[in-house]
């Protein structure tokens, strides 16, 4: 239960097209609190638009000696609170009559000719397909696959005065300093005096618990300037930034979510992606009576150009904010969503690469090519 899960649980409902199927949902707790965020780029309403807490349509790019302010048009910046979708989600689970929820830790998972069971508190449940979002043990890294994180730690502050435009968030500020490796932060403000403050790294491992307040506090106190506020909620996230090639099914069960794939090894944004995956499924089950028929054209390539720059950050050839300002000071955010969403041609791709540095780019893209 949760973001994957949920998200094909509410699919399948909104679709109409289940009401014969018993399924049952399992997970180790109940989703009770705001354990996380999820932000994502979007046109229009999407799937979830009544549980999006804010959105913005401007958003500022920072490094040292580049600022902007971006007309993200006609995308719009959304956020999502973790406590706001769950409670959305099991309403709306809670109401259908096929539907049932066990709260039980899963054990184990077996294959059978036409079917697959589940082992959760002791107890095993058969079914014709499973859907897991579950990663059991973690996975196996090949040679010449690489396997970075991205590790964040963020408050969610009060201020006491006025201090922040609710319309303006920052999608990546660079100026902090990157001895750690690739880091930034975003700030995410939902009123004048309350944000959600976010300090970001992609690198191999994680910090001492510590740094990650100190690079808070420095970038409250040196940035914005602010030095009276309260920290209201605090959350920790790591999410796999890998071009290792996670399966997507085994057997009668479907892998969701990160344990999936859905999660973009260049970005660590994943929410869009479970969307697109959730209604990919349904029309899979409606069309050929199984989860499996789903259409990943244009995926290798897309993972080739995630793989080229998960090489170019993994060996240190450029610094990472030194990719994002050129990539940003060259191409409208437009563009740059798009590609970032996969949903761009071959000749939108070249032209935006052609944006960043040639040589690096280019050894990087025929090494992971011929891999």
């Amino acid at each position: 239960m949760g973001c994957a899960g949920l998200s094909l649980a509410v699919h399948m409902i909104r679709s109409g097209k289940f009401s014969d199927k018993k399924i049952l949902l399992i997970d180790k707790e109940k989703k009770d609190k705001n354990d996380r965020t999820w932000c994502f780029w979007e046109t229009g309403d999407g799937a979830f638009e009544d549980v999006v807490y804010h959105k913005w349509e401007r958003s500022w790019f920072h490094a040292d000696d580049f600022s902007e302010l971006l007309d993200l048009s006609p995308y719009q910046y959304k956020m999502i609170r973790g406590i706001d979708y769950y409670r959305y989600c099991l309403d709306i689970i809670n109401a259908h009559p096929k539907f049932d929820i066990i709260y039980a830790p899963v054990e184990e998972f077996f294959q059978h000719q036409d079917s697959a069971s589940v082992k959760a508190g002791g107890v095993m449940y058969t079914a014709g397909f499973i859907f897991n979002s579950i990663m059991l043990k973690p996975p196996q890294i090949r040679n010449g696959k690489y396997y970075l994180l991205q590790h964040f730690k963020g408050w969610i502050i009060e201020t006491e005065k006025e201090t922040f435009n609710t319309n303006e968030a920052t999608l990546m500020d660079f100026r902090p300093s990157q001895e750690q490796g690739t880091t930034f932060v975003y700030v995410m403000p939902f009123s004048p005096t309350r944000a959600l403050v976010e300090y970001t790294l992609f690198s191999p491992t994680l910090l001492d618990e510590q740094k990650y307040t100190d690079g808070l506090k420095e970038y409250m106190r040196s940035t914005l300037n602010i030095t009276e506020y309260t920290v209201i909620e605090e959350e920790f996230g790591i999410i796999p930034m890998t071009n290792h090639r996670f399966k997507a099914a085994e057997g009668r069960i479907l892998h969701l979510g990160t344990a999936g794939g859905q999660t973009k090894a260049s970005s660590g944004y994943t929410f869009r992606f479970i969307q697109k995956n959730s209604v990919n499924i349904i029309e899979s089950l409606l069309t050929y009576g199984d989860p499996f028929h789903i259409n990943t054209s244009g995926s290798k390539r897309f993972a080739w150009y995630d793989s080229i720059l998960l090489n170019i950050l993994n060996y240190k050839t450029l610094e990472g904010r030194y990719i994002f300002k050129r990539l940003f000071k060259r191409n409208s955010p437009a563009k740059i969503l798009r590609f970032l969403d996969n949903e761009t041609n071959f000749a939108q791709e070249f032209r935006l690469l052609n944006t960043l540095p040639q040589w690096p780019f280019m050894k990087a893209g025929i090494v992971e090519f011929f891999k």
